[in-house]
């Protein structure tokens, strides 16, 4: 129980909850330990749930003619399902599919619409979580329309430092392994184009690779380059 408190307290969706909000809200959680590759939903399936993450990443991601295109990344202490909240009724708009062994709460928008009713500040926080998400998508559609390839990478390893960002005396580490191939599926091109500016940027000095893990050693001259 109380893991799962202090979890909630660290989501902003939850923020605004009492302590005694939270406890009562912590129980109507259901755990699940689900393997790496797992498939949590497909788009198009009904949505009923949010997953809040207690251990591992998972992906989020639609498919274009068969061609993979990763929206977000998610891992400790972040959710995701959050629409289904909203409204009855609504579909997934991607699949959700676990890159490492997780363990996930569900809360089911049947047994969290009561929470709702009562709390306005909570409403209110579903809908500013929700619009900033939407934001930030608005932002990868530009990016992928306007920006050139080295400026989509660079700004997407910018991004992925500053969500999964490990301050370490070489630089900010990114704590998730990412391939090639997941890099490229993130900024829509392909692996060799990832492979070619991913070694330009080791070249520059401005970034180092250790098994998987990328760190960028100078992100300011990183985030001037694609201003």
């Amino acid at each position: 129980m109380k893991t799962i408190v202090s979890l909630l307290q660290n989501v902003p969706l939850f923020q605004e909850l009492s302590e005694e909000d939270l406890l009562g809200l912590a129980p109507l959680f259901i755990e699940k330990k689900v393997k790496k590759g797992s498939i949590l939903f497909l788009e198009g399936d009904d949505g009923e749930e949010l997953f809040l993450i207690k251990s591992g990443v998972v992906k989020i991601y639609r498919l274009d003619e068969a061609k993979e295109i990763i929206l977000a990344l998610f891992r400790e202490g972040d959710f995701f399902g959050e629409m289904s909240l909203i409204s009855s009724g609504l579909t997934r708009s991607a699949t959700a599919e676990t890159l490492e062994a997780c363990t996930l709460y569900a809360l089911k928008r049947s047994v969290f619409v009561q929470y709702m009713e009562k709390s306005p500040k909570l409403c209110l926080k579903l809908l500013e979580t929700t619009m900033d998400r939407l934001r930030r998508a608005n932002e990868q559609i530009y990016d992928l329309t306007f920006l050139g390839v080295r400026s989509r990478i660079m700004k997407t390893i910018v991004r992925l430092s500053e969500q999964h960002g490990i301050p370490t005396p070489a630089g900010l580490v990114i704590n998730v392994k990412l391939t090639h191939q997941q890099l490229a599926n993130m900024v829509g091109t392909v692996r060799e184009s990832v492979t070619k500016v991913l070694q330009e940027l080791l070249d520059e000095g401005a970034i180092q690779i250790d098994k998987k893990l990328i760190t960028l050693k100078n992100i300011d001259a990183i985030k001037r380059e694609i201003r």
